[in-house]
């Protein structure tokens, strides 16, 4: 063995318990359990023992059980001192119990102070005291030379083969852990491809078709400005320029969703203070922010969008709020005008043609909810989707 394997630990996936099934922890724990009930039987139930006697071994027996507990728990967190002192203070209440005259308790106290030392600590640290409880151990036992030798080395054995196999599973583990890492990603770099080419599909498509119309109607705005004035002239150029402006808005958002589908999108606050910035209204973001999913940034970006729309289109004028909060496990957004109350039916649908019933499904397609209705001065919007 060379120095790094005397001098390391086992790794903390091999200390840490592997998951169990129901009926495999209850098995466990009942095998315990007679194991713990035998010992003190052997130990107590002779009659050599006291009343207060047998429930002081009780108490002991059950501060030996804590005390195994927190030198696992130590041992997880690598935690040299600690965990050799627990180790320490077991093997001195096995040498109090055979001066008690529990002996049974004492060998199994010693064999498996052994056994974990070797299967849980350095080896450096668990080699001398394994040797400490195993020599304590074949002086109490004065067994033969030959059963003594065959009986603490098999317990050697049986510790350094418990510490092999908890690395091999360990290992396991970490091998497990790092291929679903790596399919998830494998995962994910698939969907952000399929993405790609989707948001290219539409740039070549849509964007272009948007950006043609633009110029067309700014070309027949043109020519029909120069027209003489008139009634027909006047509401001709009318909703030339109401189209013109509808093809800017929709190449806006076609460009949002690109952004969205390539995984460019800004951040949800400074989309807010950008889409605030067209009128009175005012953002206050709540929690430590962090990356969101493409699904619910999109989500929260529709849904202030909408609300500030419909607010600019019924009650042109109010004073908005929008607050953002994060949540341990969820976002919420609350849009907030000071307009007079109006029914809710006036916001189901918006100039775009995306109402808020939409956006109350998208919402709950996401586990999430959106609730729209008559405030205290005006109305609220709010949206609470996982996060």
């Amino acid at each position: 063995m060379n120095r790094a394997t005397w001098m390391s630990w086992p790794s903390r996936e091999a200390l840490t318990r592997t998951p169990r099934t129901g009926l495999r922890a209850a098995l466990q724990r009942l095998v315990w359990a007679a194991v713990a009930l035998g010992l003190l039987w052997n130990a107590f139930a002779d009659g050599r023992f006291t009343l207060w006697q047998v429930a002081l071994g009780l108490v002991v027996t059950a501060g030996c059980a804590v005390a195994a507990r927190a030198f696992f728990h130590m041992t997880r967190e690598h935690r040299l001192w600690p965990s050799v002192g627990l180790l320490a203070l077991l093997t001195v209440v096995a040498f109090l119990s055979l001066e008690a005259g529990a002996g049974a308790i004492a060998v199994a106290l010693w064999c498996g102070c052994a056994v974990v030392a070797l299967g849980r600590l350095p080896l450096y640290a668990a080699v001398p005291l394994t040797a400490v409880t195993l020599l304590a151990y074949a002086a109490v036992k004065g067994d033969g030379w030959l059963t003594t030798v065959i009986t603490t080395g098999s317990l050697c054995l049986g510790g350094y083969v418990l510490r092999l196999d908890a690395e091999a599973r360990g290992a396991s583990r970490r091998l497990l852990d790092q291929e679903r890492a790596a399919r998830k990603a494998e995962a994910g770099a698939a969907a952000l491809a399929e993405r790609s080419r989707i948001a290219r599909e539409i740039h070549d498509v849509l964007a272009h078709s948007l950006s043609a119309q633009l110029v067309h109607l700014e070309a027949a705005r043109l020519l029909i400005e120069r027209e003489p004035a008139g009634e027909f002239r006047d509401q001709v150029l009318e909703r030339v320029v109401a189209a013109r402006s509808m093809a800017r808005e929709g190449l806006a958002e076609t460009r949002q969703a690109l952004s969205a589908l390539r995984g460019e999108m800004t951040p949800v606050e400074d989309f807010l203070h950008q889409l605030a910035s067209g009128g009175p209204a005012t953002v206050s973001v709540v929690g430590e922010g962090r990356e969101l999913t493409a699904e619910a940034s999109q989500t929260v970006r529709r849904v202030a969008q909408e609300a500030l729309t419909n607010t600019r289109k019924h009650a042109p004028g109010a004073a908005v709020t929008v607050r953002l909060e994060y949540e341990p496990d969820a976002i919420v957004l609350e849009v907030r005008d000071s307009g007079g109350r109006r029914p809710v039916g006036e916001l189901a649908v918006s100039g775009s043609g995306y109402g808020l019933v939409g956006m109350r499904e998208r919402a709950e397609l996401l586990g999430g909810t959106l609730e729209a209705g008559p405030g205290e001065e005006g109305f609220v919007v709010n949206l609470r989707v996982p996060a």
